[in-house]
C-alpha cells in the first residue's frame, strides 16, 4: 500500500469526495468551492463557487449537481453557475446546517444535518432527510447530532449513517417508498477514540470510515468487526471514496480549519491518494431530479 499527496491543493474543510467522469470531485465547505481534480496529478480541472457553508453534493447528469447548502437543497448548473433552490428543511438555527449526503439508486438525495455546538442536554435539531425525484422532501429520522457518511452497502442494500457526536454508525432498511425501517447499531467507535466521519463501502460490503479525531481510517466487515486500521500523515481526515480506472484507489479529504477542528501540519487540508489496498468500490448512482 502507498499513501501519497494528490497535487498541492490545501482545503479548509475538504469533504465529500466523489468519483465522476474520470475525475475526483470534492468540496471545500468553508470556502464555498466545488472542485474537480485530475486523479493522477491533482491539478484542479474545474472550480465552481456556491454560498458557504456547503454540506455535500451529488451529480444530476454531467452538467448539474444537487448541493446541500446551510438549510436549502439546491441545484447548481455547472455550465452557467445558476443556482436553483429545490427544498428547505424548515428548521433554522445559528448552529444548524445541512451536512453529508448521497444520491441513492432511485435518483433521490439523502442528506443529514449538523447541529453543533449544543448546550448540555440540548437535543439536536434537524435530522436525516430525503428529497425524492418529485422534489418532495421528507424527514427520515431525527435525534442525530452530526450526520456523516451516508452510504449503501452493496451486498445487503442497507443504508448506513454515522452520527459523529454519538460515535456510532447506524444501519437502516430502505423501504420501497424511500422511508427507513429496522434501525440498528452497526458499529460504535468509542474504542478508537474518535467519532466516525465520512464513510464508503467496498465491493465486499466492508465499510470504510475516517476516524477524524485520530488521523486514521478504519474498515469494518459486515458484522461490524474491525479488519483494517490505517494511520494517515494528517491530523483530521474527513471523508473518502473509491475511484480510479479500476475503482481500486482510495481518495481521502482532510481538514486544516473546519471552524471546530484545526491543524497546521504539512499535509493537513491536502487530498490523499491510497493505492495498493486490494479492495475496490463502485461509482455512486446519480440523482434524477427534473431540472
Amino acid at each position: 500500500m502507498k499513501i501519497q499527496r494528490l497535487g498541492d491543493l490545501k482545503t479548509q474543510l475538504g469533504e465529500c469526495p466523489v468519483w465522476h467522469g474520470h475525475a475526483l470531485w470534492l468540496l471545500d465547505c468553508r470556502a464555498g468551492l466545488v472542485l474537480a481534480l485530475d486523479p493522477d496529478t491533482g491539478t484542479v480541472t474545474a472550480r465552481h463557487e456556491a454560498p458557504a457553508p456547503l454540506g455535500s453534493f451529488a451529480f444530476n447528469g454531467d452538467d448539474c449537481i444537487v448541493l446541500a447548502l446551510k438549510e436549502d437543497i439546491a441545484a447548481l448548473d455547472l455550465r452557467t453557475g445558476q443556482l436553483r433552490r429545490l427544498a428547505n428543511i424548515g428548521v433554522s438555527h445559528p448552529h444548524l446546517r445541512l451536512n453529508d449526503g448521497i444520491s441513492l439508486a432511485d435518483g433521490s438525495f439523502v442528506v443529514g444535518t449538523l447541529h453543533a455546538p449544543r448546550e448540555p442536554g440540548e437535543p439536536p435539531m434537524g435530522g436525516l432527510y430525503r428529497l425524492d425525484t418529485g422534489l418532495q422532501l421528507q424527514q427520515l429520522d431525527d435525534g442525530l447530532g452530526i450526520v456523516n457518511g451516508p452510504c449503501v452497502n452493496p451486498v445487503s442494500g442497507r443504508l448506513h449513517v454515522a452520527d459523529s457526536t454519538a460515535r456510532v454508525v447506524y444501519s437502516y432498511a430502505i423501504a420501497a417508498d424511500g422511508r427507513l425501517a429496522d434501525k440498528q447499531v452497526f458499529v460504535r467507535t468509542d474504542a478508537h477514540d474518535s467519532g466516525p466521519d465520512g464513510c464508503c463501502f467496498d465491493s465486499e460490503g466492508g465499510l470504510w470510515t475516517a476516524l477524524v479525531r485520530v488521523g486514521a481510517l478504519a474498515r469494518f466487515d459486515m458484522q461490524g468487526r474491525l479488519t483494517h486500521k490505517i494511520d494517515l500523515p494528517v491530523t483530521h481526515p474527513s471523508a473518502l471514496c473509491f475511484g480510479g480506472p479500476q475503482m481500486d484507489d482510495l481518495f481521502v479529504t482532510t481538514i486544516s480549519d473546519s471552524g471546530r477542528l484545526s491543524a497546521s501540519g504539512p499535509l493537513d487540508g491536502a487530498v490523499l491518494k491510497l493505492t495498493g489496498l486490494g479492495f475496490r468500490g463502485a461509482a455512486r448512482p446519480e440523482c434524477r431530479m427534473p431540472l
